[in-house]
């Protein structure tokens, strides 16, 4: 290729990559912009200086996660500005930048461990995924929840001794940040770290068990110095699950015939007086009035007899209310801060509590809200606004081939384990939206979701010859068998779009640019 060819070239290619610059930073400044003003849209605010606040958990565990910017989109059209992660996302952080919506964010378990160990390790955790995002049009991080229920009596003391090294490292990172006074670290409990005795069963007798009291106690005079708040993840859904005899009407906040009577306090729902037994455990560890954030606190729509729809709006419905009364509880009145548990279901998260644990989510696996809730509080049927932009697969499900099955069953048992054994069945459980099917109903179900999450390929609906595809929806009442959404179709259209066209445009110049030469 001559000289002077190839130096067009590489003129032509630089300058157009100047252009590509200006572009791309164009388009950041512009999404930026856009987050940043699309807060005025929502249909309502919920944080009032007056009273409660709501906010909500957005666990990550799903076999096909929807868009982050979508899931953004969603949250601040129906009004919720108060935000927990698990754990650090990229995409969703970048999709947080430039909006309003305060964050709570997670520090895994399983990095407990080398932050305890490591203050250059909780430097380089708080330099990467907090102080990054502290900017003009960042993401507004108010808490780092270190840890996620390290003192659950499940995890038989693999965290007791680490989580406040880690919470101390971490804490430190931020303040040598210059964030101390902005952001505050906090470590989210379970509430089994706390109880009443058999003999005197009233929130007054509360106090922190004993084989953590004294680690609590240590945790709670580091929170207490930096003015962090003591964080509680509570649960009523699981008074009921864990006790068939447990009073049901004392699970929600409509009221009970029999209250509980503790003193001069009146308790009417379990809610109030699980905060309280944790309000006098704090007072006998020496902080009455150290601030209290509820971390986690919902009820599921499957998995379980008592986990459906209707018992999910009508606790979820009375908690809001309750919450933005600003009214608090009988030992603590006032403003509560409470995040709702969760946001979305989750078909890949452990099913070792209890297959309700993947239907925690007010908004189903596409983005659809599963019931009417009013986050304002004042109980109007009020819809909630879907995530947008939703692109399905083909309507078509797998099921159970009868004339196949008829023929030749003995597989059939394997064959529904296995694609149970890497899909979701858990709607099939007893009291669940589909324990009502038959056998043959089941394996079809199971057929259909192992086909649904493998994307609809052709191998996935075989399994020995047993199974066939239709276009006809076997859907039952509840027992909704779904067809998947198209993994990461906003994302695709992300980079097929501006970053597609860019590099389209780089490859036609190039082509370009080599015409000219021959």
């Amino acid at each position: 290729m001559a000289l002077h060819c190839r130096y067009l070239i590489v003129t032509n290619m630089f300058n157009l990559l100047l252009i590509l610059a200006a572009v791309v930073v164009v388009t950041a400044t512009t999404k930026v912009s856009s987050n940043s003003n699309s807060n005025s849209n929502s249909k309502y605010n919920n944080n009032n200086n007056n009273d409660g606040s709501i906010g909500v958990n957005w666990g990550t565990r799903a076999t096909h996660p929807l868009p982050a910017a979508d899931v953004v989109k969603m949250l601040q059209d129906n009004g919720f500005n108060k935000l927990k992660l698990f754990e650090y996302d990229e995409d969703i952080m970048t999709a947080l930048s430039g909006t309003n919506i305060q964050v709570m964010l997670g520090l895994p378990n399983y990095m407990l461990d080398i932050i305890s160990s490591s203050p250059d390790a909780a430097h380089s955790w708080v330099q990467q995924n907090l102080t990054s995002y502290f900017f003009n049009g960042g993401v507004n991080i108010k808490y780092v929840a270190v840890g996620n229920e390290p003192f659950l009596t499940a995890y038989n003391g693999t965290y007791l001794h680490i989580t406040l090294p880690a919470l101390k490292n971490i804490q430190k990172a931020i303040n040598n940040a210059g964030l101390g006074s902005q952001v505050k670290a906090t470590v989210p409990f379970n509430a089994d770290i706390y109880f009443s005795p058999d003999s005197n069963p009233v929130p007054s007798s509360g106090d922190f068990r004993p084989e953590v009291r004294d680690l609590t106690i240590e945790i709670l005079d580091y929170l207490h110095l930096n003015e962090a708040p003591f964080t509680v993840n509570i649960y009523p859904f699981l008074s009921l699950y864990s006790n068939d005899y447990f009073p049901m009407d004392f699970a929600f906040f409509d009221g009970m015939k029999k209250p509980v009577i503790d003193g001069k306090l009146v308790y009417n729902n379990v809610f109030d007086a699980n905060l309280d037994t944790l309000v006098s455990a704090l007072s006998k560890a020496g902080y009455p009035d150290i601030e209290i954030v509820v971390g986690e606190v919902g009820w599921p729509t499957d998995g379980d007899k008592n986990a459906n729809i209707h018992k999910a709006k009508k606790f979820n419905q009375g908690l809001i209310r309750h919450v933005l009364s600003g009214k608090g509880s009988p030992a603590r009145p006032g403003n509560i801060e409470v995040y709702l548990f969760s946001l979305i279901d989750e078909d890949a998260k452990s099913i070792a509590p209890g297959n309700f644990e993947r239907h925690w989510g007010i908004f189903e696996f596409d983005g659809k809200p599963k019931y009417e809730l009013d986050l304002s509080g004042s109980m109007r049927n009020k819809g909630l606004s879907a995530v947008d932009g939703i692109k399905y697969l083909e309507r078509q499900w797998c099921l159970l081939d009868s004339e196949a099955a008829a023929y030749d069953s003995s597989m059939l048992p394997d064959s529904v384990n296995y694609a149970c054994s890497l899909s979701d069945c858990t709607a099939l459980g007893y009291g669940s939206s589909c324990s009502h099917l038959s056998r043959q109903g089941n394996a079809s179900y199971a057929f259909n979701m192992y086909y649904q999450l493998n994307d609809q390929h052709d191998w996935a609906c075989d399994f020995s010859g047993l199974a066939t595809v239709t276009d006809n929806d076997p859907s039952e009442g509840d027992c909704e068998f779904p067809v998947m959404i198209a993994y990461a179709h906003s994302l695709l259209l992300l980079h097929t779009g501006v970053w597609g066209l860019l590099f389209t445009i780089l490859v036609g110049f190039a082509v370009f640019s080599v015409s000219l030469c021959v």
